[in-house]
C-alpha cells in the first residue's frame, strides 16, 4: 500500500514516541530502517525490540544538532545499506516560558534541536539521494506553527521547518527528490503524559475528534510520503491533529 519495502529510511529521535512509531510503521512495511538519537539506552531498547520483531534495523547514537556526528551516522547507514532513501527529521525539543520571560539559550537550544537539525540531516542525506536519483525527505513540524502561548521559541523553529521544507522541494524537484511537512497535533508520546493531569484533560477537550493521537497516525502519513508513489506530492504541509488546526 505504501510502497516503502525495500528503502532505506533514517528516523531521528527514533527512540521513543512519535519517532518509535514511525521507525516501526516503516519496518512494518518493509523498510530498512535506522534510527538516529542522543538517549542510547532508550536506542538500543527500541533497536532490540524492533529486531526481535524480525525488521531490519540499526541504531546510530547521535547528536542531530553537530555537524561531525551527523554526517558520520548517515555514512554509517550508506555503507551499510547502501545509501539513504528517505529521511525523516523527526527530532525535536520544547522548553516553554513565557516570552519576556524566555532567556537566550531557551531560544537557541529549541531552534537548534528542531530546525538547525533538520537543516544538517538533509545536508548530510541529500548527496546519497541524488547519487541514485530519488529521495523522500518528511519533516516534522508541529501545529505549533500556527503560533502558541509560551511557545515563541517552539512555533519559530516549527515554521522554518515549513519554509525549509517548500525551499528542498523547490530546489531538488527535478532530481527525484520531493519534500513535505507534517504537522501533528496533541500525541500519545511521554512528553504529554509529562503534563498535569488537569492540563491533559483541559487540551484533550480542545481536540474536535475527541481524543489525542497515537504515534502510529502520524507514521501512516510519513508512510505515504516516502513513498515510491508520492514523487509528484512536494512542498506540501498536512496537518495531523483531529481537527484541532482549524
Amino acid at each position: 500500500m505504501y510502497e516503502v519495502e525495500g528503502l532505506i529510511a533514517v528516523v531521528t529521535g527514533g527512540a521513543q514516541g512519535i519517532g518509535a512509531g514511525i521507525a516501526e510503521f516503516l519496518a512494518r512495511q518493509g523498510a530498512k530502517v535506522a534510527l538516529f538519537d542522543n538517549r542510547s539506552d532508550a536506542l538500543e531498547q527500541t533497536r532490540r525490540q524492533m529486531t526481535e520483531s524480525g525488521w531490519q534495523v540499526t541504531a546510530q547514537v547521535c547528536d542531530v544538532t553537530v555537524k561531525e556526528q551527523v554526517a558520520a551516522a548517515v555514512a554509517a547507514v550508506a555503507e551499510k545499506w547502501g545509501g539513504v532513501d528517505v529521511l525523516v527529521n523527526n527530532a525535536g525539543a520544547i522548553r516553554d516560558v513565557a516570552f519576556l520571560n524566555m532567556r537566550e539559550e531557551d531560544w537557541d537550544d529549541v531552534l537548534e534541536v528542531n530546525l538547525r537539525s533538520q537543516f544538517l540531516c538533509c545536508q548530510a542525506a541529500i548527496p546519497y539521494m541524488l547519487a541514485k536519483g530519488f529521495g523522500r525527505i518528511v519533516n516534522i513540524s508541529s501545529r505549533a506553527m500556527k503560533g502558541s502561548r509560551g511557545q515563541a521559541n517552539y512555533a519559530a523553529a516549527k515554521g522554518g521547518v515549513i519554509s525549509l521544507t517548500k525551499s528542498l522541494a523547490i530546489e531538488f524537484a527535478a532530481k527525484g527528490i520531493t519534500a513535505n511537512a507534517i504537522c501533528p497535533g496533541l500525541i500519545d508520546t511521554p512528553m504529554f503524559h509529562s503534563m498535569p493531569p488537569k492540563l491533559k484533560e483541559k487540551l484533550v477537550d480542545t481536540v474536535p475528534v475527541g481524543r489525542i493521537g497515537r504515534p502510529e497516525d502520524i507514521a501512516r502519513v510519513v508512510a505515504f510520503f516516502a513513498g515510491r508513489h508520492a514523487g509528484y506530492i512536494t512542498g506540501q504541509f498536512f496537518f495531523v491533529c483531529g481537527g484541532r488546526s482549524l
